[in-house]
């Protein structure tokens, strides 16, 4: 076993006992996934926003589970929207923001996600002023 430390700057470095940078896969049914997510935050304020964001969005059935009715896909349209524009942007407009506040501060009452639907509200009030 060496101490040498893997390469900087990505990439895949393998050594026994560890991997570093990359996935790997055995078996006859073996599958290897890797997902990277880079977000650039403009301030604390959207940060909390896209954490919250995510976080509803994963407790409304995120990964191919389909909304129930027109109601939560327009909720999750909105919530899409606005965690990509501040993943990619490191901020939202208010228009998508205040959209998303309105359709959640209607939707609230409906939704057994209520503490999540709050803390969305919430992280959005700072943004938004």
């Amino acid at each position: 076993m060496s101490d040498e430390k893997p390469p900087s700057g990505g990439g895949a470095h393998v050594t026994i006992h560890a991997i570093n940078g990359g996935s790997q896969a055995f078996g006859d049914h073996g599958r290897a996934e890797s997902t990277n997510h880079t977000t650039v935050v403009a301030d604390q304020a959207h940060g909390r926003v896209l954490a919250t964001v995510r976080a509803l969005r994963r407790d409304l059935g995120e990964g191919g589970q389909s909304p129930h009715d027109e109601d939560d896909e327009e909720v999750v349209a909105a919530l899409d929207e606005v965690a990509d524009e501040i993943a990619r942007n490191g901020r939202s407009a208010s228009g998508p923001l205040t959209r998303l506040r309105d359709l959640l501060a209607d939707y609230a009452p409906a939704t057994a996600t209520a503490a999540a639907v709050t803390a969305v509200l919430q992280a959005l009030a700072p943004v938004l002023g």
